[in-house]
């Protein structure tokens, strides 16, 4: 009777340490919790509209905004989201971090795995030397963009959550992409 009893319990307590590990690797692994975002047409009165083609973007990771200036009319700011470890300059693949300096977009990808993006001309010469000689890879491919494509619409990740890029949400991305050249400078402060 007492073995019996044992086995009950070592079953109960197998099983709950299974469910506790399976919890806590999803706690890990997920990327925030999906929060809701106003709806795609939704403007508040101060926000003013992006009209003519962007001339410069400001981003300043410490006040997590990104400002955007167009040729004519006011310019406009957006929340963003960065690197999972926005602290300091991106310096090599992995590290979580949003680079800082001034780039150019250098390509428009509306095939993206986030919905849009702006590719900024990260690494640039000075990153290449540096990671060549410290013997690791740079990274690559930073961009702005939206939210990733399995995301269902009117949602928004919480908190900095990126490889290192820049998020804002889908309908900002649509309305920035519209406006956004290639060669525009993009200036990302800390």
């Amino acid at each position: 009777m007492i073995c019996n009893n044992m086995r009950r319990l070592g079953g109960i307590f197998a099983a709950l340490s299974l469910l506790f590990l399976t919890l806590s690797g999803w706690l890990l692994l997920a990327p925030g919790p999906l929060v809701p975002v106003a709806p795609p047409d939704y403007r508040p009165q101060s926000a003013p509209e992006l009209t003519t083609p962007i001339q410069r973007i400001l981003i300043e990771k410490g006040a997590r905004r990104m400002t955007v200036y167009q040729q004519e009319g006011p310019a406009k700011m957006f929340q963003i989201a960065l690197g999972f470890s926005p602290e300091g300059t991106k310096s090599r693949q992995g590290d979580g971090r949003t680079p800082e300096g001034i780039y150019r977009i250098d390509r428009l990808n509306p095939q993206s795995r986030f919905h849009l993006s702006l590719g900024l001309d990260y690494p640039q010469r000075q990153h290449r030397e540096a990671a060549r000689k410290g013997g690791f890879d740079p990274g690559g491919d930073i961009m702005i963009h939206g939210q990733p494509n399995q995301i269902p619409a009117g949602y928004r990740v919480k908190g900095d959550w990126t490889e290192g890029c820049i998020a804002v949400t889908d309908a900002e991305i649509e309305e920035i992409f519209a406006l956004a050249r290639i060669g525009t400078e993009v200036e990302i402060r800390p």
